[in-house]
This record gives structure tokens, C-alpha cells and sequence, in this order.
């Protein structure tokens, strides 16, 4: 079974940049497609991006596109989100998650492994 598990949340103001990082506990890393999610209070937890395993094709929610970058380094059986222009409303838990699918999923129920999640809050 694959542990992940996230590091780099914070507190950041308005327009700052953060980097997540999602590590993994085996090479097995390299076979998964990789997501991040976030979940504000009282709100479901939604898709931010995901990377298919070579790490050639990604995917973003139209609320981060152009500020967030997801990337992978599988010599590593690292995963990250870089985070800037950071907005209010990106406050949330941020989760990586990963799928044994071998194309991009926007869906959490289509995950198999969950880290145990970060804080981000950005302060206005």
C-alpha cells in the first residue's frame, strides 16, 4: 500500500507563493497518475490538478490555471504543487492522492492512495 504523505503548506499572504510536496513511500510512485485536491470548511473537496506518471501530461481546475504547476519527480517518488499568486479563496486542506488510472482524473472517488493532508491559508 502506498503512504503519501504532504509537507510545504502555511500561512501566506494575498499574491505569495507556496510549494506542496507529496511524498511517496515506495519506487511503486512511478506507476500511479498523481492529484492534488483541496477541501475548504463546509465545502466538498475538489480537483486542483493532477499528472499522468511519466509526468507528460497534466490537468488544472479553471479556478488555478496559470498560477498552479504540477510536477513530479519519480527518481524521488516525489510529487509537488507549485502555488503562486495566491488568492483568499485557495484556503483549504490540500490533499495528493493517486490513482492507478493511467489518464488524467479530476474525480476523488477514482483515487486509491490519500496523504493525510496540509494546511494553506492566505490572509488577505
Amino acid at each position: 500500500q502506498v503512504q503519501l504523505v504532504e509537507s510545504g503548506g502555511g500561512l501566506v499572504q494575498a499574491g505569495g507563493s507556496l510549494r506542496l510536496s507529496c511524498a511517496a513511500s515506495d519506487r511503486t510512485f512511478s506507476s500511479y497518475t498523481m492529484g492534488w485536491f483541496r477541501q475548504a470548511p463546509g465545502k466538498e473537496r475538489e480537483f486542483v490538478a493532477a499528472i499522468t506518471r511519466n509526468g507528460a501530461s497534466t490537468d488544472y481546475a479553471d479556478s488555478v490555471k496559470g498560477r498552479f504547476t504540477i510536477s513530479r519527480d519519480n527518481a524521488k517518488n516525489t510529487g509537488y504543487l507549485q502555488m503562486n499568486s495566491l488568492k483568499p479563496e485557495d484556503t483549504a486542506v490540500y490533499y495528493c492522492a493517486s490513482t492507478r488510472a493511467v489518464f488524467l482524473i479530476n474525480r476523488p472517488i477514482r483515487y486509491d492512495y490519500w496523504g493525510q493532508g496540509t494546511q494553506v491559508t492566505v490572509s488577505s
